[in-house]
């Protein structure tokens, strides 16, 4: 089996580890494991694309009814003569 070694693991996180694993009846080392295995072996969700997203988002506040202006012609371009 592998090991490896976290460096500069911040304070409050280190309490946070070792306040999880008295919770869960583990050492530190034990509960770190867990925690990788678990983030690492789960399925990773299927990408949505951004517009389904942001409909998901929104969609229960309703929608609004625009009125789309009536399309003009374009204006000539400007010249530099």
């Amino acid at each position: 089996m592998a090991s490896i070694m976290i460096r500069n693991l911040d304070d409050g996180l280190k309490s946070k580890l070792r306040i999880r694993a008295a919770q869960h009846g583990r050492s530190m080392e034990e509960e770190a494991r867990h925690i990788l295995r678990s983030a690492l072996t789960g399925e990773m969700p299927a990408p949505t694309n951004l517009y389904a997203a942001i409909r998901r988002r929104i969609d229960s506040l309703g929608g609004v009814e625009l009125e789309i202006p009536d399309r003009q012609p374009l204006r000539e371009p400007p010249r530099f003569d």
